[in-house]
């Protein structure tokens, strides 16, 4: 049995150990003890993206904490809002009361004010930042890795009973310009039974700080929006798709988990759907289409100090996140969340192989 099977086996067996169903556990907004209800505080903290902050429940409930202190489960994930965001969390048993996170970067920049604070109630309250994109600053230091452990990727949704909702799409070009704001851009003539029909395109991004709104920007190659963005909404939220104009960007895996009864998702969905861009389809028989143009890893991010060969290794931040590469002496050592492939693709995100848990990715934020 290789490095691999064996922690897959220990995965499976821990969670076992736990009561724990890698796939029938319900995923809550913040730790819980699944079997009380109470808050659970665990050893390993992390905070940041609305993309991977359901994967990253599951993910908490997947898998065991090794020496069982100061819960059976090792990572507590804290979702991006709560009922009334930015909601306060209190993250340890003593201490640590901090605003929300709500995105990547905020996640993010938390994490980054958590390692400059001096000794105090908000010192080491996070461990790692829930990121949907990579590193904006590699310059200023490398005190933050950017570990990836999935493959995600962004579309656009319509709504279902819009015109947009056309089995076409938008190339990259077109939305470039619609986010651009360019006239002819903006509105679609479409032939009905009653006559030509013109929609006004009424484009949507997700809040400041996203790490979806910087990818897909990113991608169509749009600097600053236009004044004609119809406001901004919290990502992968459908219901704030309200007018047959609307379009907004998607995440792929967050719509497959959203609309797939994956427990402890909520479907926020709503009428949306999700389109075609540069004519490729954004799922393959159901699953995340991992060729599709706007395609991305995303990442647990984490103090380098703290990785193998840092100034400050921490036993159980390597496990969870770090895979070690094999020597000519040692076999490999796969981090506990790329063990768990099930749990991944069970949200909707694709595996990535090898590339899980590599350290090669630095950054300040």
């Amino acid at each position: 049995m290789n490095v691999k099977s064996r922690i897959r086996v220990a995965a499976a067996v821990g969670a076992a150990a736990l009561g724990l169903s890698l796939f029938a556990s319900p995923a809550s907004a913040d730790p819980v003890n699944p079997t009380t209800g109470a808050a659970e505080f665990r050893q390993l903290v992390g905070v940041g993206s609305d993309t991977t902050q359901d994967v990253g429940n599951g993910l908490g409930l997947a898998i065991a904490d090794p020496n069982n202190s100061p819960s059976p489960r090792l990572i507590a994930s804290y979702n991006a809002t709560g009922t009334t965001p930015p909601t306060p969390i209190k993250t340890r048993a003593l201490n640590c009361s901090i605003t929300r996170p709500n995105g990547s970067s905020a996640g993010i920049d938390a994490l980054r004010a958590d390692l400059s604070a001096p000794a105090g109630p908000t010192k080491n309250c996070i461990d790692f930042a829930r990121s949907s994109r990579g590193p904006v600053d590699t310059t200023t230091s490398n005190r933050l890795t950017f570990v990836p452990f999935a493959k995600d990727a962004v579309t656009v949704a319509v709504r279902s009973n819009s015109l947009l909702n056309d089995g076409v799409g938008f190339t990259t070009a077109q939305l470039t310009d619609i986010y651009n704001c360019v006239p002819a851009a903006l509105t679609r003539t479409y032939s009905t039974p009653s006559g030509p029909v013109t929609i006004t395109l009424k484009p949507l991004l997700p809040q400041s700080g996203s790490g979806t709104r910087t990818f897909f920007l990113e991608k169509i190659g749009v600097t600053t929006p236009g004044s004609c963005v119809d406001g901004t909404v919290q990502e992968h939220d459908g219901t704030a798709l309200t007018d047959p104009g609307h379009l907004a960007p998607y995440s792929i895996a967050q719509y497959i988990a959203q609309t797939g009864s994956v427990p402890g998702v909520p479907d926020r969905h709503g009428v949306t759907v999700l389109t075609r861009v540069n004519g490729v389809a954004p799922r393959v028989a159901g699953k995340l289409n991992t060729a599709f143009p706007y395609a991305r890893d995303v990442y647990n991010v984490v103090p380098t100090a703290r990785l193998n060969g840092g100034t400050t290794p921490d036993a159980d931040l390597i496990s969870a996140f770090e895979t070690i590469p094999a020597t000519p002496t040692t076999p490999a050592v796969i981090a506990k969340v790329c063990a768990q492939t099930a749990t991944i693709e069970q949200y909707g995100f694709g595996t990535i192989g090898t590339a899980c848990g590599g350290t090669s990715i630095k950054g300040e934020r």
